[in-house]
């Protein structure tokens, strides 16, 4: 193909390509200010088509101006692609290390409220049933007990808290991804019924738990039960305290809007709510890796498994509590 004609067929999707590059460095008000729409592209797909029109140019010794006017195109291209990149890990990172910390401490009553009814429920249980161990009854059905009896027996050899042996880390990782998540979403979306719904089911889980915790206290089960929720313990209950606070801030639009309306608190609430719970999900994910592939383990000496939990939840406490302040004074 001649020159004239390569350019005479493929100038048109360049000009596309330029055009498309262009609207990407405009801000947003420019976009609205000038009534601007995306134009239709499939960058990824155009931007690999430059690049061997630019080869092509290059091996069949076009003009230099074509050949410096595609390599602009593919330069462009590629600052737009690797940027896009390099923003959205800048933002990630902003928002772990500066965002959610200082929004977390920002809703500090939802978060009070939020531990003292999953935490305050919990201890009490524990504590109850090592007064009077048929409460244990009272929450969980006497095959479950069972079973739990089962999976943290101190005379068991093999991995702890599992029903199945055949399942391996990674299946267990899996399940336990599906079972935390699905206990945060019950107590984050419990705050669309007026927070009524994150109260009952942060209670409910704080019984349960705690339940579970002081019967296996009880039978003696110590080494083998809190050696193994040690490792996860600081992230899995930290995300379901946290899904309650997203949970009461939906609720807190729906019972006290101020002076806007319910519609419009609710819209506001949901996009704190829904940051919230993009930290809870991180939290339970690396709750379900620590407890597939570390606490299950029976090789792993009891101290260590303390130590490491301790560690950790230090760590949790740490991050909500300081991370992000000594960037909100240097601004």
């Amino acid at each position: 193909m001649k020159q004239d004609q390569f350019i005479a067929h493929y100038q048109p999707l360049w000009t596309a390509f330029s055009a498309w590059l262009d609207y990407q460095q405009l801000s947003k008000k420019q976009r609205i200010k000038q009534a601007l729409s995306e134009p239709a592209l499939d960058f990824p797909r155009t931007y690999r088509q430059i690049c061997h029109h630019l080869a092509l140019a290059q091996s069949r010794m076009y003009s230099p101006l074509l050949i410096g006017q595609l390599n602009d195109l593919v330069i462009r291209g590629h600052n737009q692609l690797y940027g896009a990149r390099l923003h959205f890990l800048h933002r990630m990172a902003t928002f772990y290390l500066r965002d959610l910390p200082k929004l977390v401490r920002s809703c500090y009553r939802s978060l009070l409220l939020s531990g003292l009814l999953f935490f305050g429920s919990f201890f009490a249980m524990l504590v109850a049933i090592q007064v009077e161990p048929e409460l244990i009854y009272s929450v969980i059905s006497g095959e479950q007990v069972a079973n739990m009896e089962t999976m943290y027996d101190p005379a068991r050899t093999t991995r702890f808290g599992r029903e199945r042996e055949a399942d391996s880390d990674v299946f267990m990782f899996g399940f336990y991804i599906r079972n935390n998540t699905g206990i945060g979403f019950q107590v984050f979306a419990g705050g669309m019924l007026f927070g009524l719904g994150s109260l009952f089911f942060l209670l409910f889980n704080g019984l349960t738990i705690g339940a579970v915790a002081g019967h296996l206290t009880q039978l003696g089960y110590i080494e083998t039960f809190w050696g193994f929720v040690a490792g996860h313990s600081a992230f899995e209950l930290t995300a379901i305290v946290l899904s309650g606070v997203a949970g009461f801030q939906l609720a807190q639009a729906l019972i006290m809007p101020g002076r806007k309306s319910r519609l419009l608190a609710l819209r506001d609430n949901s996009q704190i709510a829904i940051q919230i719970v993009y930290g809870a999900a991180t939290l339970f994910i690396m709750a379900a890796f620590v407890e597939a592939f570390w606490s299950s383990q029976v090789w792993i000496p009891v101290t260590v498994k303390y130590t490491i939990g301790v560690v950790l939840w230090v760590l949790v406490i740490g991050y909500f509590a300081l991370v992000g302040r000594g960037r909100a004074r240097a601004a």
